[in-house]
């Protein structure tokens, strides 16, 4: 009983460490687009992950989208913390306070979140279900306090399981406005820009 219950612990490590997720399909190579075919959206709580997208802006001269749930989340961050949690739970897509006009225009959509219990912010899954992104080229980009990429870009993969998806990069919230450089390089890694 002892070895059968070893063998089952020992495989399922090896799962957890080895196992196969969306981020395991290898991203898209680099990228080719001009700055007005580029969308740089995102959703910002504490305006870190809006730093990062402006930085995006000025390496590509795409177009900036905020997105910006209706009713915005509670200023306390505990009372945001746990408002979070519980959308996150039971998978709620807040309706939002404007939409792209026009998706088709754009062939690389960079999306920004913060890192909200291991996965993207809700009004960032309303985004990605309300837009038609199949064919276009999704770069995740994520804000944390520590726990880096997480689940962001697998559960963003779910919700367009029909884009294809460049390098994600993930910034420490902490240290974002240290981070314009690093943000670049990894900027040029993604998408060419043809002015």
């Amino acid at each position: 009983m002892i070895g059968k219950t070893m063998v089952c612990m020992m495989a399922g490590a090896m799962f957890s460490m080895f196992g196969c997720s969306a981020e395991d399909r290898a991203p898209a190579a680099k990228v080719t687009a001009e700055p007005g075919r580029i969308l740089i959206a995102y959703y910002s709580y504490s305006g870190n992950t809006r730093f990062a997208a402006e930085q995006i802006q000025k390496a590509t001269g795409g177009e900036l989208f905020e997105i910006k749930p209706v009713t915005p989340y509670p200023a306390d961050y505990d009372a945001c913390v746990s408002q979070a949690k519980k959308e996150i739970g039971a998978g709620f897509k807040p309706a939002l306070a404007e939409k792209i006009k026009d998706p088709a225009r754009y062939d690389v959509i960079f999306v920004g979140t913060p890192n909200w219990w291991s996965t993207m912010a809700p009004p960032v899954l309303t985004f990605l279900t309300e837009n038609d992104l199949a064919g276009k080229t999704v770069i995740p980009f994520v804000t944390h306090g520590g726990g880096g990429m997480a689940r962001c870009e697998t559960d963003m993969r779910k919700a367009v399981p029909k884009a294809e998806f460049g390098k994600g990069g993930a910034f420490s919230g902490g240290s974002i406005r240290r981070s314009g450089d690093a943000i670049t390089g990894w900027v040029n890694e993604t998408v060419t820009v043809r002015k």
